[in-house]
């Protein structure tokens, strides 16, 4: 029996999943919002945010909402998004980009397990870990 089930990082945000999706795929080449449902006027979430989408971080799709109900939790970096960056100026950029007005789990430096890499959450609360990789 063959089964056709496909698996998608799902992220939920609290009114600000549009504005995270445009900054993601500004930081990632061949990445795209793919689509974007918005709540309509007298729905259960604010006017205008988004009820679904989807985007692609070079490829790798993942959905994303604004959460329209107050929740007592947020992202935890016991979930991350692991990166494998193609060159030194990429894992520099990317760093950079994602700690700015977030915060650094493990500076980028050298480890015994990999000789650039670097773990941010950044200013939503999403975790990234990002390997330089060779």
């Amino acid at each position: 029996m063959e089964h056709n089930q496909k698996f998608t990082t799902f992220l939920m945000f609290e009114g600000k999943a549009e504005e995270a999706m445009n900054w993601y795929t500004s930081l990632f080449h061949s990445s795209e919002i793919i689509s974007i449902q918005r709540y309509g006027a007298n729905e259960a979430g604010a006017e205008g945010s988004v009820l679904k989408a989807a985007f692609s971080l070079n490829g790798q799709v993942f959905m994303c909402i604004d959460s329209y109900v107050k929740h007592s939790f947020t992202f935890t970096p016991a979930i991350s998004i692991y990166v494998a960056c193609d060159t030194e100026e990429e894992i520099v950029r990317v760093y950079e980009s994602l700690s700015q007005d977030g915060s650094v789990l493990m500076p980028l430096s050298s480890y015994p397990f990999s000789e650039r890499f670097g773990w941010v959450q950044d200013k939503y609360g999403v975790s990234w870990q990002l390997n330089l990789a060779k």
